[in-house]
């Protein structure tokens, strides 16, 4: 029970996001209405994906400094649950946008950045297939696992607040918390952040296990 608990916690929290996103009460804005309710899913998702890549350079940092392959395990499988997450993040993001400014994907900093991020750490997955040596294959994409997150947080969150852009926080534009997170926003968002990240943590463990059991085999079979 101790090490599931968490894993029910997921659940229950999911489930109230899920109910209360679209049955809750929200702000009457507006131009965004009852579309503020993406709010849940579309931001929840890019944050509970940013402490995953974060979690993941640390397991790489802690890869090249101690040299424990599982380190890179958690590392590789944490990204791909944060890619997962950024791919449902711009997809969600695309609705948002068609609603409420009339084009699912406009000509906007934030929205190509986020493209460019999600770019950058596919090209991280594939560069993991382009070595068979397991050592080298660890040691090289930690490294480029740790530049690529210095490079996604100010293409992300940092250089689109230094151009025009119509997403809130962007190009001067005020965040949805400075003007309208009232407290029926506050229950339900903040839950959604932690749900998607025990979420990632999870689908992260489920690989990870998978890549040891897998690993055990091979050994046996060497022998």
């Amino acid at each position: 029970m101790r090490k599931i608990w968490w894993k029910i916690l997921c659940i229950v929290i999911i489930f109230y996001v899920i109910v209360m996103g679209f049955m809750g009460p929200v702000p009457h804005l507006a131009i965004i209405n009852e579309s503020i309710r993406n709010t849940y899913y579309h931001v929840a998702l890019w944050l509970a994906m940013t402490f995953l890549l974060f979690v993941s350079m640390i397991f790489s940092v802690k890869y090249l400094n101690k040299g424990k392959i599982g380190d890179d395990d958690i590392a590789s499988e944490l990204a791909k649950s944060a890619i997962f997450f950024g791919i449902l993040g711009c997809l969600t993001g695309s609705i948002w946008a068609n609603y409420t400014w009339g084009d699912p994907w406009p000509n906007d900093p934030k929205l190509n950045g986020a493209a460019v991020g999600i770019l950058i750490y596919l090209a991280y997955l594939l560069l993991r297939t382009s070595f068979e040596d397991e050592q080298r294959r660890a040691r090289i994409s930690s490294v480029y696992n740790i530049f690529a997150f210095a490079v996604f947080i100010p293409i992300i969150y940092i250089l689109p607040r230094l151009t025009d852009s119509l997403h809130p926080g962007s190009g001067g534009n005020s965040t949805f918390g400075s003007y309208d997170f009232d407290n029926n926003i506050r229950k339900v968002f903040y839950p959604a952040v932690i749900g998607y990240i025990l979420l990632g943590l999870w689908l992260a463990e489920l690989r990870i296990r998978m890549k040891r059991i897998n690993r055990v085999r091979e050994e046996t079979q060497t022998f």
